[in-house]
């Protein structure tokens, strides 16, 4: 069965972006990006980089981690104002959102319905995993069914901002197993967690 994967960038203090929720590694942005970094993730994980960046990297390789992500409208909306109205046309795109009646992109498909529900569906096709990009609120909601945890732990502190799940989510403590850790030179660490057969949906 596919696993959710919550493949996610986070500060050492547990926040994924600013109290605005904006992107913090837009142009505007106080995320620390370095080279190594980029350069991981082209390795590793090039499903997960943007259109405009795999193109600027000459990136076409499928990946072997993920072939469908998942995002909250607010993340996705975050897209939208950068001019991309699907960043990840490479992948089959999910928006969860309840507001938004119209897809801004025909690659895109927007998910009124029941999180897990969805999830739960989307598990028992065949594929690849399943990419949880963010944000907090949708994590939260599908805290239950996360399989695995791609934690990229930033060298920062933020003080204050969008947690890694929302903090109206559920106090329910699930323990999970660290199956890999990768240090970059520029100080992000890369940590994986696997939910504890005990734990496991």
């Amino acid at each position: 069965m596919r696993k959710l994967v919550y493949f996610i960038a986070v500060s050492i203090d547990g926040f994924i972006a600013g109290p605005d929720g904006s992107d913090p590694t837009g142009p505007d942005g106080f995320w620390p990006v370095g080279q190594d970094y980029v350069q991981h993730l082209a390795q590793a994980y090039p499903e997960t980089l943007p259109a405009p960046a795999r193109q600027a990297l000459g990136i076409t390789a499928d990946g072997d981690h993920f072939d469908t992500v998942l995002e909250g409208r607010k993340t996705y909306m975050n897209g939208v104002d950068a001019g991309l109205t699907n960043a990840f046309p490479h992948l089959r795109h999910l928006v969860f959102s309840r507001s938004l009646t119209e897809s801004p992109d025909p690659g895109v498909e927007l998910v009124a319905t029941d999180p897990v529900e969805k999830v739960r569906e989307l598990k028992r096709e065949d594929g690849k995993d399943i990419w949880l990009c963010g944000g907090g609120e949708l994590a939260g909601a599908l805290r239950g069914e996360i399989d695995r945890l791609v934690v990229k732990l930033a060298p920062l502190t933020l003080g204050s901002g969008t947690p890694l799940f929302a903090r109206k989510t559920a106090f329910d403590p699930v323990l999970y197993e660290r199956t890999d850790a990768v240090l970059l030179d520029s100080g992000t660490i890369f940590l994986t967690y696997d939910k504890t057969a005990g734990d496991a949906a």
